[in-house]
């Protein structure tokens, strides 16, 4: 909730944009360590988060690798969809699969499919884990197919059934049977997995051990998971792409973000309400808006979140090809005066350094959604480069000609028509490269410590309180001089702060 000093202070400006290096907050009384603040906050309606950082979803940015890696920083990654329905939804089920409390709708195999088709599929699909379930033709549990099977195997050629543990060689459990009790006869057994089978024989859920005793131990609290454990992952979705909804909604995705240039407009608002017609359970975030109607109508279509930013991103080009857009911190305040507290609010774009994150939220956003920030990371899609005896990592604004060139995501996120020519795409992006910075563990941690130390500063023990306590202070050109390191030649970079 935007407190009253900020409301004021950002009302003052009637014809005046700010974005996050106009303004700095002021320190509060702490009576607290900044390490003993709490990060957590929510991403939509139904999804909470451990720590506010999402990676966009953007080619470059977040498939399964960075999701994953998202959800166990206790964020959460978007899948661009600058991939076929299918690839996609693959791509969000990796994540789904990859942490599992009970794996509802195990990947299964026939009994008379061969060892060398078993592992194509796995390659194909890059599948991560061991031990698939085999059924026979009528869905029954025949045997299971482990690594431990696979390892010594000299002819692939030949058909599972004659090379996997057999059923009755298997220690299975009742269909209902809870976490707690499969860890046990896991323990008790020394097995990997513990299918789960009705009264009639048929495969109806799977333990893994490494899984649930992660779980049962509570060894990465952290971890942003749903009811089930698994880890949380969103995608991004195209107006009216119900193909691609599906699929998304069949493999657990957690959240869809309708994903537009303008999201105030009539195609993500009829595409938001029939989403949570035909998908309730399913949370959607809409966007992109900057004004208080935008953000007003994506609240009264039904989304569960609002997402803001039209031109922050520093590949975006929009608001000087198109002249339109709200600087970031004026157009995330301008989201809260639609919605107020009903849902949350995305701040998508402009975060350069992790001081910016706090600015965000204390005009209103629940959390921030990165890109630049997490596209140079180990976890990334994009293309590593060698340039000058550096590494850097290809990174595109999807509205890029490259990216509307190779996507149809691309081309529908900016309302182009898929049979225009390449030689008449108007960008409204750009393609970069960007420096190589290791794991995004390491990155993220700068951003957590960064916001912890604003906590701190502010006298905030979580983020509803920084809200509560921030006052903004305006700032000129020679304030904005004087934050940053100056009237000395920078020797070496910082992790968290580059002269670039």
């Amino acid at each position: 909730m935007v407190n009253h000093d900020i409301a004021s202070f950002m009302d003052s400006f009637k014809y005046e944009a700010l974005t996050f290096n106009d303004v700095s907050l002021e320190l509060n009384y702490a009576d607290f360590m900044p390490a003993e603040a709490s990060t957590a906050t929510k991403f939509s309606r139904n999804i909470a988060l451990n720590a506010p950082f999402i990676s966009a979803a953007m080619d470059t940015v977040t498939e399964s690798k960075m999701a994953i890696a998202m959800a166990m920083l206790g964020g959460i990654g978007v899948i661009h969809k600058n991939l076929t329905p299918q690839a996609q939804a693959e791509q969000a089920a990796q994540v789904k699969h990859y942490l599992n409390g009970i794996i509802e709708k195990p990947v299964t195999f026939r009994q008379n499919m061969l060892v060398t088709e078993i592992i194509a599929e796995k390659q194909r699909k890059n599948y991560k884990f061991n031990g698939f379930p085999i059924l026979d033709d009528n869905g029954k549990l025949v045997g299971l197919f482990t690594n431990r099977d696979l390892r010594y195997l000299t002819k692939y050629d030949q058909p599972v059934a004659n090379v996997m543990t057999p059923q009755e060689k298997l220690i299975t459990a009742p269909a209902g049977t809870d976490m707690a009790t499969a860890f046990q006869i896991m323990l008790q057994n020394r097995i990997g997995k513990l299918p789960l089978v009705d009264e009639d024989g048929r495969l109806c859920g799977l333990y893994s051990f490494v899984d649930v005793r992660t779980l049962h131990d509570n060894i990465e609290p952290n971890f942003n998971r749903d009811e089930n454990h698994r880890l949380r992952v969103a995608a991004a979705v195209g107006p009216h792409d119900f193909e691609r909804i599906e699929a998304l909604v069949a493999v657990g995705t957690d959240a869809l973000i309708v994903d537009s240039a303008h999201g105030h407009s009539k195609n993500v608002m009829e595409t938001v309400r029939e989403i949570k017609k035909r998908f309730p359970q399913v949370d959607v975030v809409a966007g992109n808006v900057c004004t208080v109607e935008g953000a007003k109508a994506m609240l009264e279509c039904g989304a569960d979140a609002v997402k803001v930013g039209v031109g922050p991103g520093s590949i975006c080009t929009t608001r000087v090809v198109a002249g339109v857009g709200v600087p970031q911190l004026s157009a995330v305040y301008n989201a809260w005066k639609g919605v107020g507290d009903e849902i949350p609010i995305i701040a998508d774009g402009g975060i350069a350094h992790s001081g910016d994150v706090a600015k965000a939220l204390a005009v209103g956003a629940s959390s921030v959604m990165m890109g630049s920030a997490l596209a140079g990371t180990e976890e990334c899609p994009g293309e590593r480069i060698l340039h000058q005896g550096r590494t850097y990592v290809i990174y595109r604004g999807m509205g890029s000609v490259d990216a509307m060139k190779h996507g149809r995501g691309s081309r529908e996120r900016y309302g182009v028509s898929a049979d225009v020519s390449e030689s008449k795409l108007v960008p409204q992006g750009i393609e970069s490269m960007i420096p190589y910075r290791g794991s995004v563990s390491d990155v993220l941690n700068q951003y957590l410590g960064g916001l912890r130390f604003s906590l701190g500063y502010l006298g905030a023990r979580d983020i509803p309180a920084l809200q509560q306590n921030a006052r903004f202070v305006r700032i000129s050109a020679a304030g904005l001089h004087e934050a940053h390191p100056h009237d000395v030649i920078l020797h070496k970079d910082a992790p968290n702060y580059s002269a670039g």
